[in-house]
């Protein structure tokens, strides 16, 4: 079923034989929403400080080794028997 009348046509001079040769105006019909959805992604640069603490243990094992010394000591010992005359 198609209705012939649709958006005023049958006013506007379409009815058969009737008002042939005249210009018509351009029928506005009623406007036709369309919805376009975008997505913009963006980048955000975000800072994550992270410190590092170190410690430093000096650990000292202690070791002992012996150090000899010596030392000398020089005696004299006079044996006298008396005098050179003696010998003699």
């Amino acid at each position: 079923m198609f209705n012939r009348n649709c958006c005023g046509r049958q006013m506007m001079g379409y009815n058969m034989g009737m008002n042939q040769g005249m210009v018509e105006q351009p029928v506005i019909e009623p406007t036709i929403n369309k919805c376009v959805e975008k997505e913009f992604y963006h980048e955000v640069p975000h800072v994550c400080p992270i410190h590092t603490h170190t410690v430093n243990r000096h650990i000292y094992k202690h070791t002992y080794t012996p150090q000899y010394t010596c030392s000398e000591e020089c005696q004299v010992v006079n044996n006298d028997c008396g005098k050179c005359s003696n010998f003699m």
